[in-house]
């Protein structure tokens, strides 16, 4: 957290005090249906006084809301951009929650990549042909899948186990040493554009689920593959019954 005691120290006065109330009751809808609690909700405000004591109690009034929500929007504190684009939503993006500890999900096509291997696998790192892949991440968790073919995923797109080492059969990246350093008030772009360099800057070290990622031993896979300039083999992806809609429920 932003260390603010400092501001404190210097000149904040206290000039608005707000109290809520709440209050419920249960109301009939119909006598078809069950009863459901009603909850009222009312705010009281109250200026503070020359001795620090609130006065002056009223309902709280359009204008101070106005105001109210205009101090919100400026103060640099208080605003909350994580996973907001900078502008449009980049083509990539296929979802985005918003909410506290919220997620972005997108997709990449086959592409060739830069890939880094430890020595202990005798797997040269350079470039390699990936399949199209299905990203999903928060600030402190990554999980990553495959796509057959060159199509952007729609929701019923049945996804695959993604062909790696040092992952999951949930899914999951684990990052090993790799130091995560995503903010709460990072951008959409640069949110994904970090998860993408942690993954492939990363060095691939051992298979968590046995060398069963794909059809071929996984280890054995990437070895073949090395200096390869054919695309990723399809065939070797395996589905792991999972579809893009189940994602981001």
């Amino acid at each position: 957290m932003k260390n603010i005691t400092q501001q404190f120290n210097t000149g904040f006065e206290p000039f608005k005090a707000l109290l809520i109330y709440k209050h419920e009751k249960e109301a009939e809808i119909n006598q078809f249906q069950r009863n459901e609690e009603e909850t009222q909700i009312y705010v009281e405000s109250y200026d503070i006084g020359k001795d620090g004591r609130p006065i002056n109690a009223h309902p709280l009034t359009l204008k101070e809301m106005t105001a109210l929500h205009a101090l919100l929007q400026t103060s640099p504190e208080l605003q909350d951009t994580c996973l907001k684009s900078k502008g449009l939503l980049p083509n990539k993006v296929l979802y985005v929650n918003q909410q506290a500890n919220g997620f972005a999900v997108w997709y990449t096509p086959p592409q060739e990549v830069t890939l880094f291997f430890v020595d202990g696998l005798h797997i040269p790192s350079g470039k390699f042909p990936i399949p199209a892949m299905l990203w999903k991440a928060n600030a402190d968790t990554l999980c990553v899948y495959a796509v057959k073919g060159k199509t952007k995923p729609h929701e019923n797109t049945k996804l695959c186990h993604a062909p790696y080492l040092n992952i999951y059969g949930s899914g999951q990246v684990c990052m090993g040493t790799v130091q995560i350093n995503i903010g709460k008030s990072t951008c959409l772009e640069d949110f994904m554009a970090t998860w993408e360099r942690y993954f492939f800057n990363s060095n691939f070290s051992h298979s968590i689920s046995g060398n069963n990622s794909t059809k071929t031993n996984t280890t054995d896979l990437w070895r073949s593959l090395t200096g390869s300039t054919e695309p990723f083999p399809q065939e070797e992806l395996l589905t792991n019954h999972l579809t893009l809609k189940q994602l981001i429920r």
